[in-house]
């Protein structure tokens, strides 16, 4: 990975600070086009998994644009809510309104969300056409929500601890939130850090208190993206704005 002049080193993780959010959103961009570069010349193909909602949205404007064989690049999401893709709440919309355009419209996108009524009855479909995204993934870039949720792995609900274990080989899991709408498709713990890079882009001080309380209190169940913190098997870039 191209290093990062500002960068700090802890533990398995680097701290990347700037003052803005838009200028960390396009240096991530930079990097991230970099690292799927790098991917293509080694293994002809790269796979990069994106997290939904609003934050990222610079990041995707920053990153369709750039230079990339793109029909080589495999997308696809680390969750979804189980809504139909037209949907305005739809991570798929998302994508296709903000990054698959531009030089990125011809990348192979690979969706969570099936034409299942319900996400538990949609696991094994939409697992199955995840197996087509080349593994390891390459680059992931996920989101953390105020209350320490990361893809859908959300806090409280039943389905969290199984979605941790490391060893089961399931991909997907079903998850419905208790704080926030919609049942949700997600990427399992185990497949998140089945990747060779991690970014997580954080902006605003209540999202650096959440984050600075993950790390110190180590609980998954409470926190969840203190298990993608405190994990030593793929590096974790943060970009703190």
């Amino acid at each position: 990975m191209a290093p990062i002049e500002n960068g700090k080193n802890i533990e398995n993780r680097i701290e990347h600070q700037f003052d803005d959010a838009a200028t960390a959103a396009e240096t991530l961009a930079a990097l991230v086009a970099t690292q799927l570069a790098d991917a293509l010349l080694e293994r002809g193909v790269a796979s990069l998994v994106v997290s939904g909602g609003k934050s990222p949205i610079p990041f995707f404007a920053a990153l369709r644009v750039l230079p990339l064989d793109w029909s080589k690049v495999w997308i696809t999401l680390a969750d979804e809510r189980w809504v139909e893709p037209s949907s305005a709440d739809s991570n798929e919309r998302l994508l296709r309104e903000h990054l698959l355009r531009d030089a990125a419209a011809t990348a192979r996108f690979v969706p969570l969300k099936s034409a299942f009524g319900t996400a538990e009855a949609g696991l094994a479909t939409s697992s199955a056409a995840l197996a087509a995204v080349p593994r390891p993934f390459d680059v992931v870039v996920l989101g953390m929500g105020e209350d320490g949720h990361t893809a859908s792995l959300f806090p409280g609900t039943s389905g969290l601890p199984a979605a941790l274990l490391m060893d089961d080989p399931a991909t997907l899991a079903a998850i419905t939130p208790l704080t926030a709408p919609h049942q949700r498709i997600s990427l399992r713990l185990p497949a998140l850090l089945d990747s060779r890079c991690i970014h997580l882009p954080l902006s605003g001080a209540s999202k650096l208190a959440v984050y600075q309380r993950a790390l110190a209190e180590n609980d998954p169940l409470q926190w969840p993206i203190a298990a993608v913190l405190h994990q030593a098997k793929v590096p974790v870039n943060l970009w703190l704005s």
